[in-house]
């Protein structure tokens, strides 16, 4: 199978958490943004990564956006299961992950890229890597009056997910869910802004560990650290 993403993409990093849950062999394909569509709208008749080619005979030849991917798996490789045995609670499941997908990945986003451009500009100052921060920024009107929104709807989704994480090992059921795989994904670039580190341990604790469960690189800002 093949992966095609940005290597940066928390979304892209949610289907490679759940191709190495399943510990399918896979190889990827890093894309560059902005040339991308030309590649992928003729595949999927989308223009957003991740998108996975099977490879496979009798399957799909592409499959975009990481929910339909997790389906995709799910069906293709049953053992070990990424859906929840009770249907109530795999709609549950299916509903945070929606909510992660859509709410605060996209907070997430808009986070990161602002730290990125003026704080965190230290990781990466390189021309090339500055260039595409702006191009992100631009792309989805990052800006002042919306980071500070996003920061707030992420305050917010971070508490529901202490209490649901503090209370037990997985956000829904006794099992790993897509909705455990979803928050490990788009809440790690987190990692690398300290004022998250500082005051959500308990959250990089879970992503290390959904990360090793799935035999996944740990994200920047948690490779070299144990937390």
């Amino acid at each position: 199978m093949l992966l095609l993403q940005f290597s940066t993409s928390h979304y892209c990093r949610k289907a490679r958490l759940a191709l190495g849950y399943k510990q399918i062999d896979y190889e990827v394909q890093n894309l560059n943004p902005g040339i991308h569509a030309f590649k992928l709208k003729p595949l999927t008749g989308l223009t957003t990564v991740p998108v996975l080619l099977p490879q496979l005979t009798d399957q799909p030849s592409a499959i975009g956006d990481s929910t339909e991917i997790f389906k995709f798996l799910e069906a293709y490789q049953p053992s070990p299961p990424l859906f929840l045995p009770d249907t109530q609670q795999q709609n549950e499941a299916w509903m945070l992950e929606d909510w992660l997908d859509e709410s605060l990945g996209t907070a997430t986003r808009f986070v990161y890229y602002d730290f990125r451009a003026g704080k965190g500009k230290h990781i990466d100052p390189s021309i090339s890597s500055q260039l595409v921060i702006q191009v992100v920024r631009r792309q989805y009107g990052i800006n002042k009056a919306a980071v500070y929104l996003a920061a707030e709807r992420l305050k917010r989704g971070l508490e529901v997910l202490r209490c649901r994480w503090g209370e037990r090992a997985y956000l829904v059921g006794d099992y790993l869910s897509v909705a455990d795989l979803a928050a490990a994904a788009l809440l790690s670039p987190l990692a690398l802004i300290p004022q998250y580190r500082q005051d959500y341990p308990w959250l990089f604790e879970r992503i290390v560990q959904i990360h090793q469960i799935c035999g996944e690189q740990l994200p920047p800002g948690l490779r070299e650290d144990k937390v």
